[in-house]
């Protein structure tokens, strides 16, 4: 494996001070996200925030002809869960869009195996606690 180049550690750090001058207007682009997620039947549509928090839930009357809390309560979290992936991949790509695409490269040249740091960092709640589950397993 040959070591990255002085001119290409001398880039890569030029584009990582634009990046951080335009913090400011990234930090904003991530606030105003938002994310919409349906239950698999459609009678549940959810919003939430920049930061996965529920902001608005509409019901379809229908479900109410019938009701069944335990169907409800399921669709409800699906389409939280749905809504919460579509504003993760949305900040994903707001943060690629600002890191230099070599970064990556260098990362994983340096540190095989070892996923992104925004990879880690944009994981859902239930993947987080899928993997405590896991580690308190062994």
């Amino acid at each position: 494996m040959e070591p990255p180049s002085t001119s290409m550690l001398t880039e890569l750090m030029e584009q990582l001070r634009d990046a951080s001058r335009n913090l400011p207007n990234t930090q904003e682009r991530l606030m105003s996200l938002t994310g919409v997620g349906w239950s698999d039947d459609r009678t549940v549509k959810v919003e939430v925030g920049p930061r996965g928090q529920l902001v608005d839930v509409h019901i379809d009357p229908k479900v109410f002809r019938r009701p069944d809390a335990y169907a409800l309560r399921g669709a409800i979290i699906a389409a939280n869960a749905a809504a919460v992936r579509t504003v993760l991949e949305k900040t994903r790509e707001v943060m690629e869009d600002q890191l230099p695409p070599e970064l990556n490269d260098l990362r994983a040249q340096l540190r095989p195996g070892e996923p992104a740091p925004t990879e880690r960092m944009l994981r859902t709640d239930a993947e987080i606690l899928s993997e405590r589950e896991t580690t308190h397993e062994r």
